[in-house]
């Protein structure tokens, strides 16, 4: 994908653009606001923050790998009595004596092959990967919210909508019933003119059903119980306004910026990286090995020894190390260790894979938008041309109807027209906005509003520091993590 197709260019101007906060483009305060809270409070965005930390926690311990391996001190106090009966106690020594010992020991597998090296390689990409979907939360979130406010102000329009035909279709019966009831009307326009009212009368529940359905949506998206965002919405609205002209990237530039696209890297060089790992262990490990401390018995003769065993274990004659070194080779194991190989092989294939398959999807999620949206754009010129008709058109057969120059089949087609219309408008208007969501969703815009942020918001780094010993790492925020770039 290196250009646009020349449909596009009369809705979208192409060049280098920043995507950072794309919903200021509808111009609402209120979408606004709703996307703030959401990155504050959405529960999921908070897991993807948490999964950062775990990942740099894990980058961690496979960076301690690189140092030795086992370390530890010990010590211990060891009371022995032995048998009078046994064939090598007649030495004349203690029978019953405490052991003390006391020092360190440590282990180092030096990483001879590059082992515990690819290891921090891969746990790194994991890393960064992490963030990518940290990135790529926050661009789907955003372009939920936004979504899920386009349904609730469409749903707003049909409604409002709906209830304003109620009035006129109210109106238009009255006229029909008193005509019917004076003799100089017929039952059936009256009839015809209450099964409309009623009609759209009963089309006022669902909208309003389905109205509280987004708002909990809504709810959820920022974090909060179901419930009703009146106060938080600021009463009925109008829907957003569309820009004249969509400001998009170059499509490579596009592509790269997406975070999915970025995961989809990292992973594969995450899964590079254990192939490397896998493979050195068909090679020997070596490793040094040692140990320092202090050994001292007292037993029950002290006049013998001149002094207690515990202060005998610090004199200098106490002293006792070990120190040397060791290799493993499983070369009887080749058979599982190739096929373990071969496991991470397929995995790294299937990763590669995975990279170009997000990659074309990607293509095709921002032409599907870029499609929607034009269409949208086009069918909207239209359609406020078909409001404006039937609109005319029921006002012109309710005032023939009345001077009795038609009949009232005229005003129920008129007004079943103008409903129609009025809805294909209002619901096409909000099909337009929430393609234009897509589109920017698709280039991947978003993510970058929140790149002072940290991961981890202050209640829960509270709550996290009281358990455990964080470090710095809870004030670690996504302008910290240094990603490489995309090639």
């Amino acid at each position: 994908m290196t250009a646009w197709p020349d449909e596009f260019r009369e809705q979208f101007e192409f060049e280098p653009q920043d995507v950072v906060e794309w919903w200021q483009v509808l111009e609402d305060p209120v979408l606004n606001e709703l996307v703030s809270l959401a990155h504050d409070n959405n529960n999921n965005l908070k897991i993807a923050g948490l999964r950062v930390l775990e990942a740099r926690a894990i980058l961690g311990i496979a960076t301690g790998n690189l140092y030795p391996q086992a370390q530890f001190a010990f010590g211990d106090a060891t009371a022995i009595q032995s048998s009078e009966s046994n064939a090598n106690t007649g030495g004349g020594g203690d029978l019953a004596f405490t052991q003390y010992n006391l020092g360190a020991s440590a282990s180092w597998e030096m990483d001879f092959w590059g082992r515990f090296r690819r290891g921090v390689e891969a746990a790194d990409a994991s890393f960064l990967a992490s963030v990518a979907s940290y990135d790529d939360a926050l661009v789907l979130l955003a372009a939920q919210v936004a979504d899920t406010y386009a349904v609730i102000r469409t749903t707003e329009a049909q409604l409002r909508i709906a209830r304003e035909n109620v009035i006129i279709q109210e109106r238009s019966f009255e006229i029909t019933d008193v005509l019917y009831r004076r003799g100089s009307g017929s039952e059936l326009d009256a009839l015809r003119a209450r099964t409309l009212l009623l009609s759209t009368q009963a089309s006022i529940p669902g909208f309003e059903a389905g109205l509280r359905q987004a708002q909990h949506a809504l709810s959820t998206l920022l974090g909060m119980p179901p419930s009703d965002l009146s106060g938080l919405l600021g009463g009925t609205g109008k829907l957003p306004s569309l820009p004249v002209k969509i400001m998009a990237d170059v499509p490579a530039e596009m592509l790269r910026q997406r975070p999915d696209i970025r995961r989809a890297e990292l992973l594969a060089v995450a899964q590079n990286a254990q192939v490397g790992v896998a493979t050195a262990n068909l090679y020997p490990s070596f490793s040094l090995v040692g140990t320092l401390g202090l050994a001292a018995a007292g037993g029950t003769d002290t006049t013998r020894t001149g002094a207690s065993g515990f202060s005998e274990l610090f004199r200098a004659e106490s002293l006792t190390y070990t120190a040397g070194a060791s290799f493993v080779w499983p070369f009887l194991n080749y058979g599982r260790i190739e096929n373990s190989i071969r496991v991470e092989d397929a995995r790294l294939q299937q990763a590669l894979i995975q990279y170009q398959e997000t990659v074309l999807q990607a293509a095709r999620e921002v032409e599907d938008a870029m499609i929607a949206y034009i269409s949208s754009r086009q069918q909207d010129v239209i359609l406020t041309e078909a409001v404006k008709a039937a609109t005319r058109s029921a006002e012109l057969s309710i005032l023939r109807f009345q001077e009795g120059l038609a009949d009232y089949q005229r005003v129920i087609d008129a007004q079943q027209s103008q409903i129609t219309q009025q809805n294909r408008y209002v619901s096409n208007k909000g099909n337009a906005i929430r393609s234009l969501i897509s589109v920017y969703r698709a280039l991947g815009g978003g993510w970058q509003a929140a790149e002072q942020r940290q991961f981890v918001d202050e209640e829960t780094r509270l709550l996290m520091e009281q358990r455990t010993d964080w470090d710095d790492l809870l004030e670690m925020n996504r302008i910290s993590v240094d990603a490489p770039e995309a090639n």
